[in-house]
C-alpha cells in the first residue's frame, strides 16, 4: 500500500474537557441583556456598600437635618451651601443620600431573607423527599397550605403581630418564602434519591446528614439557585410594599419603599422627586435581578430555555 493511500490518523481527543463553571459563564455571557443586568446589579451593590462614603449626608443623623431644607427641588442649593442634586424630602434629608442608604437596607433585607428561606426550605424539602411516608406528606401539606394564601397577606398578618423593624420584616419574608424552596428541593431530591450514587452512599453506611448535605444537596442546587435569584427581587418588592403600607422598616431607617411612601402625600402638590427617584431606583434593581435570574434559569436548566 502506498503512502498516499494510508488512512489518516483520527484526531487526538482533547486532554481536558471544559469545566462546568466556564461553561456556565460562557453561556451566561451570550445574553447582552443578562450582562447589562449583572452590570447594573454590581453597581447597585457597590453603591449600597459604599453608601457611608458616597452619600453627601448621613440621613440617619438628625443633627445634619434642617427643616428649612424640606422639599427642596432637584439641584437646589440650601442656605448652608449644600447642593441637593435630587432634591430633599419632607424632613430635609438629601434624597441622593437617603436613596443610597435605603438601597442598602432593601438589598440587605432581600438577600438575608432569601438566604434564610433557602436554607430552611431546602433542608425541609430534602428531608421530606429522603424520608418519605408520613413525614413527607406532613411537610408537603404544610407547604400547600401556605402557598394557597397570598404572600402579601401572610406577611401583613405576621407584621401586624410582630410589629415594625428590619428583623421583623426578615422573619416575615422567611416565613413567606421558605415553602417555594421546600417544594423545589423536594421535587429535585425525588429525582436524585434513587440514583446509583445515593444507593452507594447508603451501602457505605453514611449518616443521613452527610448523605443529604454532601451528596443530595449539591445535585439539587441548580433549580434552587434560580429560584433564590428571582426571589431576591420578589423579597425586595414585598418589603417595599410592606414599608409603603406602614408595616415594614421604621421611618428612622427608611428603605426604598419607605422613601416612596414618604413622598406619596406630596405628589398632589407637585413635589414629585421624593417618590419618583426612589421608585426608579427600585424598578431598576428589580429589573436587573430578573434579567440575571432569567439567564441563569436558561443556563442551568436548558429545557426551560425560550
Amino acid at each position: 500500500m502506498s503512502e498516499a493511500t494510508l488512512p489518516s490518523a483520527p484526531p487526538s481527543a482533547p486532554l481536558a474537557t471544559e469545566s462546568p463553571v466556564k461553561r456556565i459563564i460562557a453561556e451566561f455571557a451570550e445574553s447582552k441583556l443578562a450582562l447589562l443586568g449583572l452590570a447594573l446589579l454590581v453597581i447597585a451593590l457597590a453603591a449600597a456598600l459604599l453608601a457611608p462614603w458616597l452619600a453627601p449626608q448621613n440621613p440617619y443623623d438628625l443633627t445634619n437635618l434642617d427643616i428649612l431644607d424640606a422639599r427642596l427641588p432637584p439641584g437646589e442649593i440650601s442656605g448652608t451651601g449644600m447642593t441637593f442634586l435630587l432634591g430633599s424630602d419632607g424632613q430635609g434629608r438629601d434624597m441622593l443620600s437617603a436613596m443610597l442608604y435605603g438601597l442598602r437596607i432593601s438589598l440587605s433585607v432581600g438577600v438575608t431573607a432569601v438566604a434564610l428561606a433557602l436554607a430552611i426550605g431546602s433542608l425541609a424539602g430534602l428531608m421530606a423527599a429522603y424520608a418519605g411516608g408520613k413525614f413527607e406528606t406532613l411537610i408537603m401539606r404544610i407547604v400547600d397550605l401556605q402557598l394557597s394564601f397570598p404572600a402579601i397577606l401572610v406577611a401583613l398578618i405576621l407584621l401586624a403581630v410582630l410589629g415594625n423593624g428590619v428583623d421583623k420584616v426578615i422573619i416575615a419574608l422567611v416565613v413567606v418564602q421558605w415553602a417555594y424552596f421546600a417544594r423545589a428541593a423536594r421535587g429535585a431530591a425525588i429525582v436524585e434519591r434513587n440514583r446509583e450514587y445515593v444507593e452507594a452512599a447508603r451501602c457505605l453506611g453514611l449518616s443521613r446528614t452527610r448523605l443529604l448535605l454532601r451528596h443530595l444537596l449539591p445535585n439539587c442546587l441548580p433549580p434552587l439557585i434560580v429560584i433564590a435569584t428571582v426571589d431576591i427581587a420578589r423579597a425586595i418588592t414585598l418589603e417595599a410594599t410592606l414599608s409603603f403600607l406602614g408595616l415594614g422598616v421604621p421611618v428612622t431607617e427608611p428603605s426604598l419603599g419607605m422613601l416612596i411612601a414618604n413622598g406619596f402625600d406630596y405628589l398632589i402638590s407637585g413635589v414629585y422627586w421624593i417618590s419618583l427617584f426612589p421608585g426608579l431606583l427600585l424598578t431598576l434593581v428589580i429589573v436587573a435581578i430578573n434579567l440575571v435570574g432569567d439567564q441563569l434559569r436558561d443556563v442551568l436548566n436548558p429545557r426551560l430555555k425560550r
